[in-house]
């Protein structure tokens, strides 16, 4: 079995793991209540997670789940509602998909339980403007700081202060009238605060105003005065305590590939489970690490996750973090090394393109042509040159960025 073989079987045991049929049916809660229960999920896998409550839950069920375009599963044969909308950037069907859950969650009373499903991309799939704010502007906002490189966590910090659903604004109306309430995540955030995840519409969340703005700031975009009323006045909604259960991690993706290799006889190298930051950076540091172990005798496998970004994206740019993390490292390491390496995004899709992510060995890679490609934001048709597009297709998961390093060591 060639390393390229292996490394994608190991990437497609960790989306395995993490995969919504396999996490959710063993939490959900059992038993029938008097009303309906309404099941209400949102994110990259919305479809999935609806699809696997409506096949274990029991009694009168109904809702609506909001997910990615081309990210849905068939759901026509239960009385759980689809949407498809825009991801990163909200559209009218994200609109939809708010305004509906927001109707959906107020017919909640006393003899009902609400399921909030909650995954990575919520917060730009299920959209409801604050008061003040309409969606055009939010959209506005929503793209600039999506290729400003801002970090993930002070987008959603803005995403929360723009909102009328985030921030726990969902649960506040579903609980109001004394609904059961229960909320099941997989989580795609740094340090796996179940309260971040889609900006967390059933999880009172910290409100910040003046950090939102700051951030704005920082990022160079210019806000309106209307629009920094708006969010001055958007402030914490009432929470309602109930049961919140992550039930799938980035960390148990790379527990799934440590175990794996381990039983293949591998040296497993933690390279760090939650990092974020340059992802062409990331594998410039992770090359010198790399060199160190193909210095010394053994088979080593690097692995790491998180969530990297491209810090300076273009608008014009082709290839995500993964591909951007892939070319980094292999511009850092000589020709001759033993090193090859797979870098993807368990939802399948890395950012804009069609690619999970991808694969290259060092003596693939022409040094000049990684500069070149890391200088336009033009990873992408490099690594599809040279062949090592991984393309999955949606994964109906998502816990964020899996990135391996094979290294034959020198010999004993």
């Amino acid at each position: 079995m060639t390393y390229r073989t292996l490394l994608t079987d190991y990437f497609a045991a960790a989306i395995a793991a993490v995969s919504p049929r396999h996490v959710l049916p063993a939490v959900l809660p059992r038993g029938l209540v008097k009303g309906k229960t309404l099941v209400l999920a949102y994110g990259k896998a919305a479809a999935e997670m609806a699809l696997v409550a409506a096949q274990t839950l029991e009694g009168q069920i109904t809702g609506l789940a909001v997910t990615r375009h081309g990210h849905g599963t068939d759901l026509s044969h239960t009385k759980i509602e689809l949407i498809e909308a825009r991801h990163p950037v909200p559209d009218d069907y994200s609109l939809q998909a708010g305004t509906k859950m927001l109707e959906l969650a107020a017919t909640a009373g006393p003899d009902d339980r609400v399921i909030f499903l909650a995954s990575g991309g919520g917060s730009a799939l299920l959209c409801a403007p604050a008061a003040g704010i309409t969606l055009v502007e939010k959209q506005a906002m929503t793209d600039a700081l999506v290729r400003s490189g801002a970090p993930i966590q002070d987008i959603n910090l803005v995403r929360r202060h723009l909102s009328h659903v985030k921030g726990g604004r969902l649960a506040a109306i579903a609980g109001a009238r004394g609904a059961e309430l229960h909320t099941f995540v997989i989580s795609d955030v740094a340090g796996d605060d179940p309260s971040l995840v889609a900006s967390g519409p059933s999880m009172a969340s910290t409100f910040d105003p003046e950090g939102a703005l700051a951030v704005l700031q920082g990022a160079g975009i210019d806000v309106p005065t209307h629009i920094h009323a708006a969010i001055l006045a958007n402030r914490a909604a009432i929470a309602f305590e109930h049961p919140v259960q992550t039930v799938a991690t980035n960390g148990d993706a790379l527990r799934a590939i440590e175990r794996r290799a381990l039983a293949d006889n591998w040296q497993v190298v933690d390279a760090g489970k939650a990092l974020s930051g340059d992802a062409a950076t990331c594998g410039k540091a992770h090359a010198i690490q790399a060199q160190i172990y193909a210095r010394t005798p053994g088979r080593y496998l690097m692995i790491s996750g998180g969530e990297l970004t491209v810090s300076k994206a273009r608008k014009d740019g082709q290839g995500g973090p993964n591909l951007e993390y892939l070319v980094g490292l292999m511009s850092a390491l000589p020709h001759h090394v033993k090193i090859e390496a797979l870098a993807g995004d368990t939802d399948g899709i890395d950012g804009t393109q069609d690619n999970a992510g991808g694969y290259l060995q060092a003596s693939w890679v022409q040094q000049n042509d990684a500069l070149q490609a890391l200088e336009t934001n033009k990873t992408y048709p490099l690594v599809q040159r040279l062949g090592g597009l991984i393309i999955t297709g949606p994964t109906r998961t998502n816990v964020n960025d899996v990135r391996l390093i094979a290294i034959e060591g020198a010999s004993t």
